[in-house]
């Protein structure tokens, strides 16, 4: 049987859209690997109602309460290849089962890889952090550190010292004027050595390992991570993939809707800045508008 639409990715955009599509009674298939983004953190903040609220409490709530709806069916598992066809689109299971639909919604999210340095993949979502504005408020007043990845740690340690007292650890890189004079303006200190690895009881953080056998006293490090696409599944169907300031996007217009007519994507992986709120919102937006179309289309 034909759907009204596939969802790929059953997280906060995914499911968002599944419920705005459940509401005008179209039948949706969401497959989702249950692997958000999010997953290692503890608590999402900033979230209208949920704030400190554990982020896989509220996508078992969201899940329960979509999957309510009769024409709702969610698929545990993996989409691992999608095709358009005929007046729609085919999307092939990991277990090679191939289901047809008329709309097509991308939420599957992005996947981050972290430095290799030693203690910092167990402290992730912890005390080593991406978003101020998500984990910024717990931290007030500490020590706090951004490690450099590229120029827009400039821009993040400038942000971060709205909260409290930073370094920006250079780890090896080098800074330029016109950095090492914003960095200075906001008061950030600017530390040269390599991070040879995280100290801290746990997943707290007390210090970093510098490479000159100094410890620099830290208790939250932030960090933007290098993020890719978490699935194939935009390419093969042929959608423009830009370079956003964080990392790939697939480019969408003010309807969520891709470069390929009948093809949505919403969340991390089609917009910049990230957040809980604003993948809501745009799945929201994608699922509505992709209801207008098969209304209208």
């Amino acid at each position: 049987m034909t759907t009204d639409a596939i969802i790929v990715g059953g997280g906060f955009a995914g499911l968002a859209a599944a419920t705005y599509l459940a509401r005008a009674r179209r039948n949706v298939v969401v497959i989702d690997t249950r692997q958000p983004r999010n997953r290692f953190a503890d608590a999402s903040h900033g979230f209208l109602g949920h704030d400190g609220s554990d982020p896989q409490q509220i996508l078992t709530t969201a899940r329960r309460q979509v999957t309510a709806y009769p024409t709702v069916r969610i698929i545990d598992g993996e989409a691992t290849a999608a095709l358009a066809r005929d007046e729609g689109f085919s999307v092939t299971l990991g277990n090679g089962e191939a289901l047809t639909t008329r709309k097509v919604i991308l939420a599957f999210g992005l996947r981050d890889t972290l430095p290799a340095i030693p203690g910092i993949q167990e402290r992730w979502g912890k005390t080593v952090l991406h978003c101020p504005y998500c984990h910024g408020i717990e931290f007030s007043d500490r020590q706090l550190g951004v490690l450099y990845r590229t120029p827009m740690s400039v821009h993040q340690a400038s942000i971060v010292a709205e909260w409290g007292p930073v370094t920006l650890y250079l780890n090896g890189h080098e800074l330029d004027a016109e950095g090492a004079a914003i960095m200075a303006q906001r008061g950030v200190r600017v530390e040269a050595a390599k991070v040879l690895g995280l100290e801290g009881e746990r997943t707290a953080l007390s210090a970093l390992a510098l490479e000159d056998g100094r410890r620099s006293a830290v208790d939250a490090l932030y960090i933007a991570p290098e993020s890719c696409l978490s699935s194939p599944l935009a390419e093969q169907l042929g959608t423009a993939i830009e370079e956003g300031p964080m990392g790939p996007m697939i480019r969408t217009d003010a309807d969520k809707m891709t470069t390929v007519s009948g093809v949505y994507a919403a969340g991390d992986i089609a917009r910049a800045p990230h957040s809980v709120s604003w993948a809501v919102a745009d799945g929201v937006t994608a699922g509505t508008s992709a209801h207008r179309a098969l209304v209208f289309g």
